[in-house]
């Protein structure tokens, strides 16, 4: 290459474009996947089934379904039975007919027993509505 002239500005060589093109670089097509049943490849399996929008449980009895709890006492206050439950949190909680559970309510309330009213969620199943009677004490015939 010829020397510039004195008092000329030094060019820079011309680059060659196509030279600094890396030949691994991946431009994109406009593909879009189409899962047609199949899990989703980009999707972690370590946080499958955790969903940031799941609906959290409610606390206290209403976020307690018909099978974790148990009855531990029945008390007769102002003439009506009262139970006493612990739920699967160890907690202890006081119940009233009609007190709200997540899958039902409670029913009745006697001397010996608790009948819920549980929501069956099965779309199969004919009845809606299953009771469920938890009871304080088993009997020796029950054994």
């Amino acid at each position: 290459m010829p020397a510039a002239p004195a008092g000329a500005p030094a060019q820079a060589p011309a680059k060659d474009h196509a030279a600094d093109a890396k030949p691994d670089a991946v431009e994109p097509q406009g593909f879009t996947y189409n899962p047609e049943g199949r899990r989703d490849p980009f999707v972690s399996l370590l946080r499958r089934g955790v969903d940031s929008g799941q609906k959290t449980r409610a606390a206290g009895l209403g976020g307690l379904g018909t099978a974790e709890v148990s009855l531990r006492g029945i008390v007769l206050s102002q003439g009506a039975f009262v139970g006493i439950v612990q739920g699967v949190d160890s907690k202890t909680y006081i119940v009233r007919t009609g007190d709200k559970l997540s899958d039902g309510s409670i029913r009745t309330i006697t001397a010996d027993s608790m009948v819920i009213l549980q929501q069956v969620n099965d779309p199969l199943s004919l009845e809606k509505v299953h009771e469920v009677r938890k009871v304080l004490r088993q009997t020796e015939e029950g054994k």
